[in-house]
């Protein structure tokens, strides 16, 4: 499909997606692109519930389980029984982590500048803005 024929938002959305998706490669930045959203969400958060941070990456309980290994095992995260119901599980990002996210998304940086190179600042910024207001209005309905 060409995307200056592509009539939906919502198909030009995917395809930049997968774009973005497939050249943001453990090569590349360093972590897969789900280790790198996880502890964004982590950073800005401080910690979260276990249960929590598997709904936000749409995973289901098992698959999160195995991500948290993963970024365990890496030393980036730490993962606690909360105290005030021992079945669940706080997860935490380490100092190590923080490191290896800057590391990351500065890779990110760049990637995101050939991906979105025919836009100038101006229009990065209003892309930026924009999806973050819809994503906002989806997460409220």
């Amino acid at each position: 499909m060409n995307p200056a024929t592509a009539t939906g938002t919502i198909s030009l959305l995917t395809q930049l997606s997968r774009v973005v998706y497939r050249r943001a490669t453990e090569d590349v930045i360093g972590m897969r692109l789900k280790q790198l959203i996880a502890l964004d969400h982590l950073r800005d958060n401080e910690s979260c519930l276990q249960q929590g941070l598997g709904q936000m990456l749409m995973l289901d309980p098992n698959n999160c389980v195995l991500l948290l290994n993963e970024l365990d095992e890496s030393g980036y995260v730490e993962r606690h029984r909360d105290p005030e119901d021992r079945r669940r599980h706080i997860v935490e990002i380490t100092p190590t982590g923080l490191e290896a996210l800057a590391t990351a998304e500065h890779k990110l940086e760049t990637l995101e500048d050939e991906v979105l190179d025919g836009l100038n600042g101006p229009e990065r910024s209003q892309l930026h803005d924009l999806l973050a207001k819809a994503l906002g209005g989806s997460k409220a309905a």
